[in-house]
């Protein structure tokens, strides 16, 4: 950890929508933020860190295949060279595409889950190989979905994704608790963010459309949520506060799923 900050967190995912709320959340609260996505987004990527910068957080800015790892473990190594360690891993990269479980392919099932669960499962698995090595604990912290806690038409896999990250969380959080490491992942329900925006692209059945739209009228808040409702969850996840707090998923949806 470097002096006069809260620590050292790396964001995936986060060009744009939930990551860059996180990221510049983070920043806002004190912590050096190294930020991560494709390559295709790097200015947008370049762009957050430079917010965040004027924050007065120390950043970095890596484009990084999350499925690959290889590109993982340079990743992590590159912030542990350059800001100092890594105290916040928050696996916030995913992709969700809207298909019928019966036109849907294997390529896109295969697709979704080389990024939402192998690439969560490498971050988690690096960061806490790092955070061990250090031996000050930490705090690893996934993005799952209210589509991780009940199924929804055209989302099957996604929402198997996200199941599983639901559980990948709970069993990270037994294994690494005597570290000092906490693990726990947020549930968004309906956020304004790209990828519910690409719910209404010409592609994506009508009726399908409409079933979304029906969901956020009939959730308690009536209303669409915004990326920093996620991002304040994960602010309070990240901080010391949170130190008995562990394997959980914090549901950031309006009411959609109730536990």
């Amino acid at each position: 950890m470097t002096a006069g900050s809260k620590g050292i967190a790396l964001v995936t995912g986060a060009a744009q929508g939930i990551g860059r709320a996180i990221a510049l959340r983070l920043a806002s609260d004190g912590f050096h933020v190294a930020v991560n996505d494709i390559s295709s987004k790097q200015s947008l990527l370049d762009d957050v860190a430079q917010v965040a910068n004027d924050k007065g957080s120390k950043t970095l800015s890596i484009s990084a295949d999350v499925g690959d790892e290889g590109q993982v473990q340079g990743m992590i190594n590159n912030v542990v060279n350059k800001l100092g360690g890594l105290d916040v891993m928050i696996a916030n990269a995913g992709i969700a595409t809207f298909s019928p479980m019966t036109t849907s392919s294997t390529n896109h099932f295969d697709s979704t889950f080389r990024i939402n669960v192998r690439g969560t499962y490498l971050c988690y698995k690096y960061a806490a190989l790092q955070m061990i090595e250090q031996n000050r604990g930490g705090r690893i912290i996934g993005a799952s979905s209210v589509a991780g806690k009940r199924g929804f038409v055209g989302l099957g896999a996604y929402s198997a994704t996200k199941f599983a990250i639901h559980g990948l969380t709970q069993t990270a959080a037994l294994e690494l608790g005597r570290h000092g490491i906490t693990v726990n992942s947020y549930a968004p329900g309906i956020i304004s963010t790209p990828i519910w925006k690409s719910v209404f692209n010409p592609e994506v059945p009508v009726t399908m459309q409409e079933y979304f739209k029906e969901h956020i009228k009939d959730a308690p808040v009536g209303y669409t949520g915004q990326p920093a409702d996620v991002a304040s969850i994960v602010s309070y996840l990240a901080s010391k506060e949170a130190h008995f707090v562990t394997g959980q998923s914090f549901s950031v949806d309006g009411g959609m799923a109730l536990n």
